[in-house]
């Protein structure tokens, strides 16, 4: 079917036949239909399911300390007294900003390099 323009601005067309089509429109479908498989293999997902595990499980300076109380008083209290020292820290950082007349940006960003330092250490493994 391929379409030319000739000299004359005429539309000049190589399709040799007519507009109607030799196969209804139900035969053209259930043709169709055949054609095409009815099931897909589906292979396994590429990437693994999240897990909840810590990713800063076994690293920094006091992660063998932190892992081990938490294996001895177990995980619910420890997270509470983890809870308890990150907030008193926090009042502790609320407490020198004040001091220092730091503004609430300022304390803000002290609270996350506290966060960071705390990571890299091994407080929150």
């Amino acid at each position: 079917m391929a379409a030319s323009i000739c000299a004359r601005g005429g539309l000049v067309s190589s399709f040799q036949g007519s507009w109607e089509s030799s196969i209804s429109g139900d035969e053209y479908y259930h043709a169709l239909m055949q054609s095409v498989p009815r099931f897909v293999s589906v292979g396994k997902p590429v990437c693994s399911p999240p897990s909840m595990k810590n990713v800063n499980e076994g690293k920094g300076l006091f992660a063998p300390a932190v892992v081990i109380t938490r294996n001895i008083i177990g995980k619910k209290r420890f997270n509470q007294l983890r809870g308890k020292a990150i907030a008193l820290h926090s009042q502790v950082i609320t407490e020198f900003c004040k001091s220092i007349g730091a503004d609430a940006k300022q304390r803000q960003g002290l609270i996350r390099l506290a966060k960071k330092n705390g990571e890299r250490l091994g407080f929150l493994a």
